[in-house]
């Protein structure tokens, strides 16, 4: 996207040249960070100490009658409702050019934005989601329950229907050839509105919470949150601890594997090799560019399913379930690859989508008095902040993953492979950490 000086505000994690350190140094250190990690838990933390039926404190009575009420749940709706109108205005009527407010709004304050708001505020999807609010007329209007569908959710299917969503997704963003036309960014999203009102009208709210990709993104997300529910009853828990209340749904890794996946293929596609690589053969770079993203949400997912399946068995669990048991760990490490990935792009492509809201039009209007507002590029003058900041980001989840990992272990492996039985996800971990570092430096 373009700012109104002419100037492309990329979104990429920043070359070699913005880092203090070699890259050399960073990825040992970072690994170092996981082994000791790993040797500290292996002595200190023998025993499982997160328990969903348990843990977390009873919310401030206050606190929850507000977050409860239905007039916050109304509050919520309507300003989800507003913000999808005032999107489908700019989409359907706003000019098919860069300044049109609708491509911020899908590709940074939608993607994006939606992880920083859930870490702090909890599954914001679920509850401004314009799709499930919709679904909750047409329940009123023909006296059904919003809940209830025509058919039962197929267990079997999980959270599959989610990953392809985000898969579809991030195909729009990093290959497709026009990602930036309206054309095509009003066909994704009138696509995705229609398949979530089928897909609710046949199976209820359930067909949200498992297939809709934005929801099953935030509500992941909102697992490192410190909030938290006991039932009905909201709590305050450790991020730690309400990220181990995670379902185990199958098609949960390809969840992860496809957001981990195309973050890393979003910064390899920018680095100088893979450029060389596609302009310097006879071979169509939009197939590349396909089989490149698809490549990495497969490999990413491999690698951690490898990791899991080589763990050491308990006995009333199958190998082929450990990766879905131990897919929450990727949880913390995609949110660090999103910081490190998407700060500057967030903050400062984000403030420039205020700045063209108030023009919905390309008019020269001010709907919202923030069209004169200066541009806010504070963090691209000071890249050693920003750098330092992407790769304690990167390593910090990755740290947070072992420890989520090991908690799982030690409750569902056998006493004899609760340490043993963690190297192969170790070395899975390690992996994934030096990968991204090298992605930081190579972009």
């Amino acid at each position: 996207m373009a700012s109104p000086d002419g100037i492309t505000l990329a979104h990429g994690l920043g070359g070699a040249k913005d880092l203090p350190i070699s890259p050399e140094l960073a990825i040992a250190g970072a690994t170092a960070a996981l082994v000791i990690s790993f040797t500290v838990l292996a002595i200190a933390w023998r025993t499982p100490r997160y328990d969903a039926a348990t843990s977390g404190r009873v919310a401030p009575p206050g606190l929850a009658a507000i977050v409860d009420s239905r007039a916050w749940r109304i509050t919520w709706r309507v300003v989800g409702f507003a913000i999808f109108l005032y999107a489908v205005m700019v989409a359907v009527f706003g000019k098919d050019l860069a300044i049109n407010p609708i491509l911020g709004i899908v590709y940074v304050w939608w993607w994006v934005g939606l992880v920083p708001l859930s870490l702090f505020f909890g599954p914001v999807w679920k509850a401004i989601s314009p799709v499930r609010t919709i679904n909750l007329g047409f329940a009123k209007i023909s006296g059904s329950d919003p809940d209830r569908g025509l058919f039962e959710y197929p267990e079997r299917l999980g959270n599959w229907p989610a990953a392809f969503g985000l898969f579809a997704f991030v195909w729009l963003e990093l290959v497709y050839p026009y990602p930036t036309e309206l054309g095509p960014v009003r066909l994704w999203a009138a696509a995705y509105v229609a398949v979530m009102l089928v897909g609710g009208a046949l199976f209820g709210n359930r067909f949200y919470e498992r297939a809709d990709p934005f929801e099953v993104y935030s509500t992941l997300v909102s697992r490192m949150s410190v909030w938290g529910r006991r039932g009905e009853q909201l709590v305050i828990r450790s991020p730690l601890a309400n990220l181990d209340t995670t379902p185990v749904r199958p098609g949960l890794v390809a969840v992860v594997a496809v957001l981990f996946g195309s973050t890393a293929f979003d910064s390899f596609q920018d680095s100088t090799r893979w450029v060389k690589f596609v302009q310097g053969g006879d071979t169509s770079p939009y197939l590349l560019n396909n089989i490149g993203l698809l490549a990495f949400c497969v490999a990413a997912g491999a690698v951690f399913a490898l990791g899991c399946v080589l763990t050491g068995l308990g006995d009333d669990l199958r190998r082929v379930e450990l990766p879905n048991q131990f897919a929450h760990s990727m949880i913390p490490i995609i949110v660090g690859y999103i910081v490190a990935h998407y700060l500057s792009y967030l903050v400062e492509v984000g403030w420039l989508t205020l700045i063209y809201a108030s023009d919905p039009f390309s008019n020269g209007s001010n709907w919202f008095g923030t069209a004169d507002l200066p541009l806010f590029t504070w963090l691209s003058y000071h890249p050693t902040f920003l750098a330092n900041t992407k790769v304690l980001a990167v390593v910090l989840g990755h740290v947070l993953g072992v420890i989520a990992a090991h908690e799982r272990a030690i409750r569902i492996l056998p006493k004899r492979h609760q340490l043993t039985g963690q190297l192969p996800l170790l070395f899975a971990m390690i992996a994934f950490t030096a990968g991204g570092l090298y992605l930081l430096f190579a972009a």
